[in-house]
């Protein structure tokens, strides 16, 4: 069998290499058309990849911007061309942007004998942090896009249960199912040193307008008044130094990394960390960000606010703390009172969470499951 795997954004390769290899071990024959723009960067990529076809695609240099949808609605389109030429039997589609559902679903009404997937890893526009005008043009042109497409799919999947909730009746009568996040397999060794008399906090990944500093600096200024903090900074981001700044400005030391990318380097600073930050603007819609599985794969509890999936994880595993309506300063309270073998436990408790829902094999046997089910 013949699977073709249509991907916009390096952000989200590492889920497609779990995909990719899947397929594989099922047998297909797998190619991946990809864009060869990469994003966080904003650099075209010169690198190749077994099984990959990386399309030239136009550089955009703002998140939101017409340059940007230019370059994804000219992606879709040159995709879906080399689809046609390979004519392939499942044709899985990473979505957004949503003009790549568009150019699949009329790809799949010309070819009744395919297999179609949709794997929506975000909503577009629903976790944009643009406020209300969401709901208006162009905002909500680009959510009928994608959801006049799904109709014409052999299975959606979620990347978490909020998106489900999110989507409701669209999803009427479609066979669907989340497969969350993943990572692969590291092999490091991890020896925790934590402080009774101090706090240690984390940051890691992007440091962008989707997180929510204001609400940084308040849990590391009420922590701070309890017991001396730090935080840790793993990442880069066009807020780095508002986050750098405001965290001092909270009372605590800042100790900032850069990026690293040695699992064993990160292991180390988060053996330091009582928990790690979970933290993003209210407005955003998301059940699960890569940043947690991170913590989780590490053994790091989280402070989190992510609604959806992740407040129902803390809640339900004991892997750290959610923080929603409670009174701040209580909540510092709560947080600086736990001793070292409750910590312990939960680094314990977060270590499993992620072997049992985010490990490759556990990605592998849900996507078994839904394959099954075409």
């Amino acid at each position: 069998m013949k699977t073709v795997i249509i991907n916009c954004f390096d952000t989200y390769e590492e889920r497609v290499d779990l995909i990719r290899d899947f397929f594989i071990d099922q047998g297909h024959a797998v190619t991946v058309i990809q864009s060869d723009f990469r994003h966080i960067k904003k650099v075209h990529r010169t690198d190749r990849k077994k099984d990959f076809i990386f399309v030239k695609s136009k550089p955009y240099y703002k998140n939101i911007s017409v340059s940007r949808l230019l370059s994804h609605y000219n992606f879709a389109k040159d995709a879906i061309k080399l689809v046609k030429e390979i004519k392939p039997d499942l044709l899985y589609v990473i979505v957004p942007p949503n003009s790549l559902a568009k150019f699949a679903a009329q790809y799949k009404r010309e070819h009744d004998d395919l297999k179609l997937i949709f794997d929506l890893m975000d909503l577009w526009p629903e976790t944009m942090p643009v406020g209300k005008i969401k709901k208006f043009p162009p905002f909500n042109y680009w959510r009928v896009m994608r959801d006049s497409s799904l109709i014409f799919s052999d299975f959606v999947i979620t990347e978490c249960n909020l998106y489900q909730l999110v989507l409701g009746n669209v999803l009427n009568g479609l066979k669907t199912a989340t497969v969350f996040l993943a990572k692969r397999d590291i092999n490091v060794i991890s020896t925790p040193i934590l402080s009774e008399n101090e706090m240690h906090l984390c940051y890691l990944g992007s440091i962008n307008s989707l997180i929510d500093i204001s609400m940084i600096k308040s849990i590391l200024k009420s922590i701070n008044d309890i017991k001396p903090t730090t935080l840790h900074i793993i990442g880069d981001g066009e807020s780095k130094d508002l986050l750098v700044s405001e965290a001092e400005e909270a009372g605590a030391k800042v100790a900032y990394y850069g990026k690293i990318y040695d699992p064993q380097e990160k292991q180390n600073i988060f053996d330091r960390c009582h928990f790690g930050l979970n933290i993003m603007k209210e407005s955003v819609c998301v059940g699960l960000t890569m940043k947690s599985i991170d913590y989780f794969q590490y053994g790091v509890p989280i402070i989190n606010n992510i609604q959806g999936d992740t407040v129902e994880l803390v809640n339900k595993f004991g892997i750290g703390f959610n923080i929603l309506n409670e009174n701040i300063e209580q909540f510092a309270r709560t947080v600086t009172a736990c001793d070292i073998d409750g910590l312990m436990r939960q680094r314990q408790n977060t270590r499993e969470v992620f072997e049992e829902l985010f490990s490759s094999k556990s990605f592998s046997s849900m996507l078994e499951r839904v394959v099954a089910n075409i």
